[in-house]
């Protein structure tokens, strides 16, 4: 028992050993490990340390090349931005300068037309204050004239002016192309107007206003269209009055018509309108209603076939003066033919004389100053070239033969 306790105890203390020995072991292993661990982390740390350092030194360094960079960007900036300054300054001056006076000059033409629009407003309103006193005027004339023109007297003799201005205008003379109040005492037309080839048409005024100026003045439609009604029925007895007068059995040479002239226009106008074959039926009456307008074509028309009669005529004695022009011509080339002829044989003696001269007279001239008789130097006349001639065509002399000799 003792014995196997004691084999116990050394087997204990054996495996005892054995443990303590591998634990040492394993302490001196761990120890060797830790040692390298511990140099690896002071390595590790050096590392760290140093790449703190070299970043603090890079973090150093680039706030160095940021702040330097910036100083230098700041410093060419301000250096760019003050050469752009001067240069856009010298770029708008040249540009501005021109602006400027191109402005104060188109400011000076505003004030000027800002000037004169004053004063045109100013003429203006003169004119419109003067055109005002005009119409007052011309309102109290008007109204006059209505006045007048109720007068049946007042009316013809105005008619009668107002007919002779319009003749007058188109270029017609008194008395040569129109005459006025010719005829026998009881029927004579207020105008004749004589037509080319000793025509004539008779023109009598005639001025029924009544019934039109009451028509103006009417405040009705109604009232108004009465009024028509009978200013074109005034119409129509004038024209049967014109139609009665036969003035075509007074005169040889004259249409069977006769010109009723109206001077006012408005009131021809209205008496169409209120009696459509008002003109119609007064044509069948050999009468020609006319108003102002129409009645000066009409006279312009005459004035323009006595213009193309008063042509022929001229052209006639044209004729007969060219005719004239021509037969003395003939003569006076004639004569100039004579004296071409004459002014020939005068040049062809005075050059038989020179050839004289050179031939029989020179050489002895010549000889004698050889002699020592003078000293002159005597020069022989020059022999004359030119002839004679008629300027004269072939066709001209075909035209005008010249007669051997002709005084007039």
């Amino acid at each position: 028992m003792i014995e196997f306790a004691l084999v116990g105890l050394v087997a204990f203390l054996v495996g005892a050993a054995a443990v303590f020995a591998l634990l040492k072991k394993s302490r001196q292993e761990t120890r060797y490990q830790l040692e390298r661990l511990n140099v690896r982390v002071a390595e590790a740390d050096a590392l760290l340390r140093a790449e703190r350092e070299k970043t603090v030194w890079t973090q150093d360094a680039r706030q160095q090349f940021k702040d330097a960079f910036k100083s230098l960007a700041t410093d060419e900036l301000e250096a760019k931005a003050a050469q752009l300054k001067t240069t856009a300054k010298e770029e708008l001056g040249g540009v501005v300068g021109p602006l400027k006076e191109e402005l104060d000059k188109l400011d000076k033409h505003v004030r000027d037309l800002e000037s004169k629009r004053e004063g045109a407003y100013s003429a203006i309103g003169t004119q419109l204050d003067g055109l005002h006193k005009l119409q007052s005027s011309l309102k109290e004339q008007t109204t006059t004239l209505a006045q007048a023109l109720k007068a049946p007297t007042v009316r013809g003799r105005w008619g009668e002016i107002h007919l002779r201005r319009l003749v007058e205008l188109c270029g017609l003379e008194k008395q040569v192309d129109f005459s006025e109040q010719q005829g026998t005492q009881s029927s004579r037309p207020d105008m004749i107007v004589r037509l080319p080839e000793r025509g004539i048409i008779p023109v009598d005024s005639k001025v029924p206003l009544d019934a039109f100026l009451k028509a103006m003045e009417a405040e009705t439609e109604d009232a108004r269209k009465a009024l028509l009604a009978q200013h074109a029925q005034a119409f129509r007895a004038r024209v049967v009055e014109l139609s009665r007068r036969s003035y075509w059995d007074q005169f040889e040479t004259m249409p069977e018509i006769v010109v009723m002239f109206v001077p006012v226009e408005a009131s021809v106008s209205a008496a169409f309108l209120a009696d459509r074959d008002l003109f119609e039926d007064a044509f069948q009456n050999k009468v020609l209603i006319t108003s102002p307008i129409s009645l000066f074509a009409l006279l312009k028309a005459i004035a323009f076939g006595w213009q193309q009669q008063q042509v022929t005529e001229n052209a006639e004695q044209i004729a007969a003066q060219g005719k004239t022009v021509y037969e003395r011509l003939a003569g006076f080339i004639g004569h100039l033919s004579g004296v071409g002829k004459s002014l020939e044989a005068g040049v062809k003696k005075y050059n038989d004389a020179i050839g004289s001269l050179e031939t029989r007279v020179m050489p002895s001239v010549r000889k004698l100053k050889e002699l020592g008789v003078g000293s002159a130097e005597i020069e022989a006349p020059q022999p004359v070239e030119s002839q004679a001639r008629l300027a004269l065509s072939a066709d001209d002399a075909k035209v005008v033969r010249l007669p051997e000799s002709r005084s007039d």
